[in-house]
């Protein structure tokens, strides 16, 4: 148990950003809108020059602390997802003369809605964000937590006994 409550958030951060991954759209997104096509993906010709990364350079999930808090990106054929703070967002990598992140991002947050690569060496990604936030991120193993982050404090306090459900009456049969 200690070593759930201590990997927690990232536990969470990642769920969140794979479930984010995996809406991304349907089979029937392909193909259409004025977005079809424009995202860059592995192997599709569309990498950079700036910043010496391609869209390919940035597949995984990269993990790190901005401010104290956990930063999550999750980067797989083009879709992106970002758990980061209290923010969760979502978008395509996009080729625009460099590899930039562009999201969308739930509940106001928009520090994180255009970001450029400063520098990716394979196991260190450092992204520059349109808010002024600028993140460092390590490559995570797959299949692997991180065991440098930060551990939750003792003192918690502990979660109210929830009350007994009142007993229903039967419902009639409608025979």
């Amino acid at each position: 148990m200690t070593s759930f409550v201590r990997t927690g958030g990232v536990v969470v951060a990642a769920l969140a950003a794979s479930l984010a991954l995996t809406a991304c759209g349907s089979d029937d997104d392909a193909g259409k809108g004025s977005d079809a096509g424009s995202s860059a993906t592995p192997g599709d010709g569309q990498g950079s020059a700036g910043a010496g990364t391609d869209a390919a350079a940035l597949e995984g999930t990269w993990v790190g602390l901005t401010g104290g808090k956990n930063v999550t990106v999750s980067i797989t054929a083009g879709k992106v997802a970002l758990v980061a703070d209290q923010a969760v967002c979502q978008g395509d990598v996009k080729d625009m003369g460099e590899v930039m992140l562009a999201l969308k991002c739930t509940g106001g947050a928009n520090d994180r809605t255009m970001g450029a690569i400063e520098s990716n060496d394979g196991k260190k990604l450092v992204l520059s964000w349109d808010g002024g936030v600028e993140d460092t991120l390590t490559k995570a193993a797959p299949g692997k937590l991180p065991t440098d982050l930060p551990s939750l404090p003792s003192d918690l306090p502990s979660l109210p006994e929830m009350p007994e459900a009142p007993e229903l009456p039967e419902v009639p049969s409608a025979s």
